[in-house]
């Protein structure tokens, strides 16, 4: 099996205008022909619709969430593998581009050919100590982020065993490294970036959406996105910062969509030789540091919290 990554992400949201000018402000392209229908840089897909719209499937929370996740797979016969593996699972049925069923957690999951194509780009080298690779020329300033592709999606689940499970053996997903008893980061690949699926287990918190993260360039678009973000007044969830576990540098930002959104860059990519750790959840494990409720566009300082 090869899943390659995230195609497509179909939400059903209270407010339809609001999330198409989040999409809009958030960088991603609307496509001409469908005003609720957007993409990255690489073609993998976001789609809203109404929350009473009868061509998506049930929901697994109650207001704006992600309704269906639809996966690439590298080929026919990757996709063959996998319709033989979940052809079991509840809401299983074949559709017009592969198949599709109901994870352990009740989120709807789609298969097909992926259809993404590669994406070449200039990217400024970072100086450090020893390893000088930018010479007469300046780093990046970004007015705004243009996410290249859906990197991970995160998911609060009842069940975190049986919905692992359901990734790693039906799905050939890898464990990339666990919280105990809280968490796991799973990647669709041997090779891979760290995780492209983020499962929490939280006590007071039933099964949802946490988070969708898209990759940019650098961490200098990581700022100018959530910079742009503010500007276009929308909230700061957390970030700038930096995650230890991946490494990754990150923004996330209140979304309509009822999860946030992230830009992220630098995260870990790692191999067939990599030992999944175990660690304790913490603030220090999860987030070396961050900034709470971003930066101001225009003082480029920390939003400061409104006073009653």
């Amino acid at each position: 099996m090869s899943v390659i990554g995230i195609e497509k992400m179909e939400f059903g949201v209270e407010d339809v205008a609001a999330c198409t000018r989040f999409f809009k402000d958030f960088g991603l392209h609307a496509c001409a022909d469908n005003p609720t229908y957007f993409t990255t840089l690489s073609g993998a897909g976001i789609n809203v619709s109404p929350l009473d719209d009868n061509t998506l499937p049930a929901p697994f929370e109650s207001g704006s969430t992600l309704r269906r996740i639809t996966w690439g797979v590298e080929n026919t016969a990757s996709l063959a593998e996998i319709i033989t593996q979940i052809a079991q699972c509840d809401g299983f049925r074949l559709t017009e581009n592969g198949a599709e069923c109901r994870d352990p957690n009740g989120m709807t999951v789609a298969f097909c050919v992926s259809q993404q194509k590669p994406v070449s780009l200039d990217i400024s080298p970072i100086n450090q100590w020893g390893d000088i690779r930018r010479i007469d020329a300046p780093s990046p300033v970004y007015e705004k982020a243009t996410p290249i592709n859906i990197g991970h999606v995160v998911f609060f689940v009842d069940d975190l065993p049986a919905t692992e499970a359901f990734y790693c053996q039906k799905l050939g997903f890898q464990v990339s490294d666990r919280y105990i008893d809280r968490a796991v980061f799973l990647r669709a690949q041997i090779n891979g970036c760290h995780h492209n699926l983020f499962l929490l287990k939280l006590p007071h918190r039933g099964r949802g959406l946490n988070h969708v993260a898209f990759t940019v360039r650098d961490i200098h678009e990581v700022i100018g996105g959530g910079l742009a973000m503010n500007r276009h007044q929308w909230s700061t969830f957390i970030g700038p910062g930096r995650h230890p576990i991946s490494s990754a540098y990150f923004w996330y930002v209140n979304s309509p969509t009822g999860g946030a959104f992230e830009y992220y860059t630098n995260d870990d990519y790692l191999t067939e030789k990599w030992q999944p750790r175990e660690l304790e959840h913490s603030l220090v494990s999860f987030t070396e540091w961050a900034v709470e409720g971003g930066l101001d566009y225009d003082t480029r300082r920390q939003v400061k919290p409104n006073k009653e």
